[in-house]
């Protein structure tokens, strides 16, 4: 498991607001932004050291150095794998954002988005190699990590949130639009998506899975574990509109599940309590039963400073990587 190290809060300043991210079109500013307050690594810093031990051989994967190629392996098997040295300590980050269409309620898509970018960026400048996978009703578009792949992973995800256009009006949302926020969607799975996606993890990594998480507790487990199952370190943000966490309306009106186009007459004064205790509950059961795995998890409120909410995830990863390493 991989550490992190966190700057001292109290030197960390000019909290980057969402309102002022949202105005900025350039992604790869809005990462500057965000994490040149507090570079400091995802993890340990690389082992920068002459060593040329050889460790193992992986699978060639696009974008590998084609000098590292082991050629006489290739003659005997007519398949292509890279030489790996005990000095390569940089480790791959894979990003997985969910681009359905409920992450466009809201700036949740934009927030999620520049999420993912600084992750990315934040992992580069420590020589990792960085990759993206973005999914809606199956794989939508998959970058494979590589040290080179930065600004292809940052083009992605400002592909992916102009397709997106524009967000939804108030009463056309994800989650709120639901009798039951955790409700499966009935479409392609979640941990049909992961399986597939877990086949192109050829090597232990650190995968971010950025969503909304619209499925069943249960679905959401067992998906996470279909990645977690190959030795990676996962960690899983959970993006929410402030609406999502709260149900603030007041007018009766008919609300559109996003997902399915369904719409539901709603009377919020008789269903704001309830709503409310089921989005909680969901909350508190995916934090207890994906920390029960190992896995990092943490819900962003896209009204939180993106440096704040990243500064306080980071905080508590490290936190739990030293509870670990003790026990």
């Amino acid at each position: 498991m991989t550490s992190i190290h966190t700057p001292d809060p109290t030197k960390t300043a000019n909290l980057v607001d969402p309102s002022v991210l949202a105005r900025i079109g350039n992604l790869e500013m809005r990462a500057k932004l965000v994490v040149e307050g507090f570079i400091q690594g995802l993890h340990r810093a690389p082992n920068l050291g002459a060593s040329t031990d050889f460790a193992e051989h992986r699978p060639y994967m696009p974008g590998d150095d084609l000098r590292r190629m082991d050629w006489r392996l290739y003659a005997r098997t007519d398949r292509y794998y890279v030489k790996e040295f005990e000095a390569d300590t940089n480790t791959n980050l894979l990003v997985v954002l969910d681009v359905s269409p409920s992450m466009r309620f809201g700036t949740k898509l934009r927030y999620a988005s520049t999420l993912a970018a600084c992750l990315a960026y934040f992992s580069s400048l420590q020589r990792d190699r960085v990759g993206l996978a973005t999914f809606a009703n199956g794989i939508v578009d998959y970058v494979p990590p590589s040290a080179k792949h930065l600004q292809l992973v940052l083009h992605s995800l400002d592909q992916a949130e102009r397709k997106a256009g524009g967000a939804y009006p108030s009463h056309s949302l994800g989650m709120t639009g639901r009798a039951d926020p955790s409700r499966s969607l009935g479409m392609t799975s979640l941990r049909t998506i992961f399986q597939r996606l877990a086949d192109t993890v050829r090597r232990r990594s650190m995968v971010a899975i950025i969503s909304d998480l619209y499925e069943e507790p249960d679905d959401i487990v067992d998906a996470v574990n279909e990645l977690r199952g190959r030795g990676n370190d996962m960690m899983v943000l959970h993006v929410l509109d402030p609406a999502e966490l709260e149900f603030p309306f007041e007018e009766s009106a008919n609300f559109e599940d996003l997902e399915t186009g369904v719409r539901m007459p709603i009377v919020p004064d008789y269903l704001r309590d309830e709503y409310r205790a089921l989005v909680a509950r969901h909350v508190e059961t995916l934090g207890r039963r994906l920390g029960g795995q190992n896995v990092d998890y943490s819900l962003f409120d896209t009204s939180q400073p993106m440096d704040k909410a990243l500064f306080r995830y980071l905080g508590a990863r490290r936190k739990l990587d030293r509870a670990r390493k003790v026990g």
